[in-house]
């Protein structure tokens, strides 16, 4: 019995490891500049640096999905076999990810409409009077709560964000210029609408693709040796539109 018992347990624990390993990798992204559907399929250059990385891998069965920002962290945060891009890596966020590689490094920007109310910013902290819109669980909202900043209006997506400070509800909105760009773009109006007020040089963004902690060492060993052949090849660059 002892042994029947024990062949069957190890039967059950093989099966789960099949069936884990037959589920592939969930790719997890949010509507951005990185990312974004076209005729129903995830598009976008770190949507084709992901792809290249894990078909050049070869890990398997893997699925691309868009969600809200803050579904595709917790998800990322608490499953296994789990990429999640574009992620800001952080000190906070250091040991919660397995990182991969870093795809692009950019700057925050302060912008408000250029019709609204005169505003001059001669530091960060004098941003504190003004509302100021962030994305669920985006690291500008962390950034900002990390400097005291009290009037943070959270959205779940870019779009719903970038609507707030076109409806007055806000009075700033944290992004970079391609992304700021691209928010007009996609909201149907011109960029030129917009007004810098003040650029975070000091605590630039380094954005990159990480894996779950919960995913195996050797899926993101095998993914790293992807990543570095392809940044030495000069096809992540191409891809990320650098050339």
């Amino acid at each position: 019995m002892r042994y029947r018992l024990t062949f069957c347990s190890s039967l059950l624990l093989i099966l789960l490891a099949l069936h884990s390993h037959a589920q592939g990798i969930d790719v997890v992204t949010e509507d951005s500049r990185y990312a974004y559907l076209r005729d129903g399929k995830v598009v976008g250059p770190a949507t084709q640096v992901a792809q290249a990385m894990l078909d050049l891998a070869a890990l398997g069965d893997y699925r691309i999905v868009i969600y809200p920002w803050a579904r595709a962290y917790e998800k990322a945060l608490r499953e296994p076999d789990v990429l999640i891009y574009p992620l800001d890596r952080t000190s906070a966020r250091e040991h919660s990810f397995k990182w991969v590689g870093e795809i692009a490094t950019v700057t925050t920007r302060l912008y408000k409409l250029r019709d609204g109310e005169k505003i001059v910013l001669n530091s960060l902290a004098q941003a504190k009077s003004y509302s100021i819109g962030v994305v669920r669980y985006d690291t500008r909202q962390l950034l900002l709560q990390q400097r005291g900043f009290t009037r943070l209006v959270v959205s779940d997506n870019n779009r719903d964000n970038f609507q707030k400070l076109l409806n007055h509800q806000v009075r700033l909105l944290p992004l970079t210029e391609r992304s700021a760009r691209q928010s007009s773009e996609d909201a149907q109006v011109d960029f030129s609408i917009l007004e810098e007020v003040y650029s975070i040089d000091e605590q630039p963004d380094h954005v990159y693709m990480a894996f779950s902690l919960s995913t195996p060492d050797d899926t993101v060993a095998r993914a790293r040796r992807a990543f570095e052949k392809l940044k030495a090849s000069g096809e992540l660059g191409r891809l990320m539109g650098e050339h």
